[in-house]
């Protein structure tokens, strides 16, 4: 349904004009979401790859450990002497204006946190697989809430594109269009009532 103007040819130019912005509105919209959905279906993409990585891993590591207890025995209290992770940090970026979050942690030293006597080479390599986890896992994280937060904006953007495309540039183009009519219907009315005038001079002369 046309929105309820007063047919004048100001109103008419304002509302093309309105129209334009509105368009040009929906245009960038809809660059924005494309640009989104790159980038999501790239996120995703990564997710995949480093989810199997931690999968390829954690086999490794638990593979390992369970060589280590063949030749060990218990073992569980050298985890205690390796220190907590506590070097995470977060900042952001921005794409398409939304704050993605860039997750980091310092590079970890290997050092020997056990002893060598009573520890074999299969712990060792368990140590390093599960470092490599945990490096992966910050990346997981990052990778994944990014996704999450793409995926509600593409949907809001979507949504905003959609209302513009489906409801207000019709609406415009409806009332332009009675607008356009209304006009027209005046001057034809203007014009019968001048050519009606004219008649009556010529009749009284």
């Amino acid at each position: 349904m046309a929105q309820k103007v007063f047919p004048t040819k100001s109103n008419l130019i304002y509302t093309k004009k309105s129209l334009e912005l509105t368009k040009t509105g929906w245009e960038f919209l809809d660059r924005k979401r494309n640009i989104l959905v790159r980038e999501m279906m790239n996120e995703i993409d990564r997710s995949k790859e480093i989810r199997s990585k931690i999968s390829e891993n954690f086999t490794q590591a638990f593979e390992a450990l369970r060589n280590a207890s063949v030749t060990m025995g218990l073992f569980g209290g050298y985890s205690l002497l390796v220190p907590i992770e506590d070097s995470l940090q977060i900042s952001y970026y921005s794409v398409m204006g939304i704050e993605l979050p860039r997750i980091t942690i310092d590079e970890t030293v290997l050092l020997p946190y056990y002893g060598m006597e009573g520890t074999d080479s299969q712990l060792d390599y368990a140590y390093l697989k599960f470092n490599e986890v945990k490096r992966l896992v910050v990346q997981l994280a990052q990778t994944e809430t990014g996704v999450f937060r793409l995926a509600d904006m593409i949907k809001k953007t979507q949504k905003r594109a959609n209302a513009l495309k489906n409801i207000v540039i019709p609406q415009y183009e409806q009332t332009i269009k009675y607008i356009s009519e209304a006009l027209d219907e005046n001057e034809r009315e203007s014009f019968a009532r001048l050519k009606v005038v004219k008649n009556r001079d010529v009749e009284n002369s």
